[in-house]
């Protein structure tokens, strides 16, 4: 089953980072948080990824292209140009990156990729988070649900510390940045089926709002319910904190 990665926004609530590479490309530790999810989803036997790229697309093109040498070692005979890679760590991947243009919303970007990916069932996710979702079950629960699509619910990390008081103020209860007990959103990591292809206009759609509109009145729709590790990257705090994880060495997705 082939896997899906939007990377072609701008990523202007990450721009301390995003001057000059996409938000993919951003490294969580000693790698791109693009490598990190590809990762993940190989730990389940998910190799064949289409990377839909955009801004700055001509960054993740060069990565790939040279992917042996930024991950390896090598020795390069200057004389005559022959390089040789030395310790090579290389996965048996197969990865297509595909310049889905500079403005296309995340709808577009799909559609873009339907000659890629033909009438089969696809992973889906975006280029700046991370979780220790269990892909099997996901995929599973797709199949048991008979959808069109299934998204990966999360209940996110609160921002700030939450407190519980009595009515005359005083604190009962302080929580450092909570998983909080309400509010489940989308945390990406989506199944799909070719008939969501149906479901985007153009280029100019949002993936989120009239696809999945249409997709949910259709009664095709379902969540499988995560209630592990999950986070998003859209600040530099959040990128800090993603690397102070993995500095750490107990990163959940690893």
């Amino acid at each position: 089953m082939k896997v899906v990665i939007l990377a072609g926004g701008f990523g202007t609530r990450l721009s301390e980072e995003t001057q000059n590479i996409p938000k993919p490309m951003v490294r969580i530790g000693d790698k791109p948080i693009l490598l990190h999810i590809m990762n993940w989803y190989a730990k389940f036997g998910y190799n064949e990824f289409i990377i839909a790229a955009g801004y700055k697309s001509e960054v993740i093109k060069e990565y790939f292209y040279n992917f042996a040498s930024h991950n390896n070692d090598f020795q390069v005979n200057l004389l005559n140009g022959e390089v040789t890679q030395l310790n090579v760590k290389t996965p048996d991947w197969k990865v297509s990156v595909i310049d889905t243009g500079l403005n296309t919303m995340t709808g577009g970007r799909v559609k873009r990729l339907e000659k890629y990916i033909g009438n089969s069932s696809f992973m889906l996710t975006y280029g700046d988070g991370l979780s220790d979702v269990n892909l099997k079950s996901l995929l599973e629960k797709h199949k048991n649900s008979n959808a069109y699509l299934t998204l990966t619910s999360v209940r996110p990390t609160a921002r700030f510390g939450e407190i519980l008081t009595t009515t005359e103020g005083k604190i009962t209860s302080f929580k450092e940045k909570p998983q909080l007990d309400q509010g489940e959103i989308s945390g990406g990591f989506f199944v799909c089926e070719p008939e969501i292809f149906q479901m985007i206009d153009d280029d100019n759609t949002i993936f989120e709002k009239e696809p999945m509109e249409r997709i949910v009145n259709s009664g095709k729709m379902y969540a499988y319910k995560h209630a592990g590790f999950w986070q998003s990257m859209d600040t530099l705090r959040e990128k800090q904190l993603l690397d102070s994880i993995w500095t750490k060495g107990d990163a959940p997705w690893a």
